[in-house]
C-alpha cells in the first residue's frame, strides 16, 4: 500500500476508524510526521487534537536505530532495550546522558508547539494514539505507557503501517490495534509515502493552531 502523503494516510485511517466517534474521543498525535496523520482523523471524528511528546534514544554509531525512547511528563516514562544494550556493548553512561539529551529536546518542542495550550486531559475518553509509521516500537511503546498512566477509558493505537511482529509486541500496550498495512520486512516508513518530507516545527505548530483542542464536553484541561 502506497500513500501520496501523511494526509491522505490520515484520511484513510479515520475512515477504519469511524466507529469510535461516539467514544469520545482524543487524538493523540506523536510530532512530528503524526501530527499531519492525526489532524485529519481528529477532523473526520471531530475530536480535539493534542501531542505526545516521545524521543527516540539511539545507538551512538546508527542513530536511526532505536536503543529505547523516552517520554515528558510527571515521572517521565523511559524504555530501554536492555538485550539490544547488551549485545552492542552501549555503555550506560550513554544511555543516561542521551536521555537527558532527549528530554532537554522534548521541552524545547513543548514550548515550541503548545506555548499557552494546555495539555487535554484523557480521563474517560478513548485516547488514539497515532503517528506516522512504526518500524521498532520503542517509541510508541513508551507513548502508550505514558498515556496509559493518565487513565483513558479506552486505548487505541492507530498507524498506516507497521510490520505484524512489531503489533504483536505492542498489542499489550493498547486496547485495540488498528494499522493499514503490515508487511512483512518493513524497511524504511518512507518507502509507503510518495512525499514523505521531514515536517518542521512550523507545519506542526499550524496544524495544532487548526485542530479543535476543547475535549468533547467542552472544556480543556491539563493532564496530571
Amino acid at each position: 500500500m502506497k500513500f501520496e502523503d501523511r494526509s491522505e494516510a490520515g484520511r484513510r485511517l479515520a475512515d477504519k476508524l469511524s466507529y469510535l466517534k461516539d467514544r469520545q474521543p482524543i487524538v493523540l498525535a506523536l510530532p512530528r510526521g503524526g501530527v499531519a496523520v492525526g489532524f485529519e482523523i481528529a477532523r473526520v471524528l471531530d475530536a480535539p487534537l493534542d501531542i505526545v511528546l516521545v524521543r527516540k534514544i539511539g545507538v551512538p554509531w546508527q542513530p536511526e536505530l532505536a536503543l529505547g525512547a523516552v517520554t515528558d511528563g510527571a515521572g517521565h516514562e523511559t524504555f530501554i532495550d536492555r538485550d539490544l544494550a547488551t549485545s552492542l556493548h552501549v555503555p550506560d553512561s550513554y544511555i543516561e546522558e542521551e536521555t537527558e539529551r532527549q528530554l532537554d529536546e522534548i521541552e524545547r518542542r513543548r514550548k515550541s508547539y503548545c506555548e499557552g495550550r494546555p495539555a487535554l486531559g484523557v480521563a474517560g475518553h478513548t485516547a488514539i494514539v497515532v503517528d506516522d509509521g512504526i518500524a521498532t516500537g520503542a517509541t510508541m511503546r513508551v507513548a502508550l505507557q505514558a498515556v496509559r498512566r493518565r487513565g483513558p477509558a479506552g486505548l487505541v493505537l492507530a498507524v498506516p503501517v507497521a510490520p505484524p511482529d512489531t503489533l504483536a509486541a505492542l498489542r499489550e500496550g493498547a486496547d485495540e490495534i488498528v494499522c493499514l498495512d503490515t508487511p512483512i520486512g518493513l524497511g524504511a516508513i518512507g518507502f509507503y509515502y510518495r512525499d514523505f518530507h521531514q515536517m518542521s516545527d512550523a507545519e506542526v505548530t499550524d496544524l495544532l493552531s487548526r485542530a479543535p483542542h476543547a475535549t468533547p464536553s467542552g472544556a480543556a484541561s491539563r493532564a496530571s
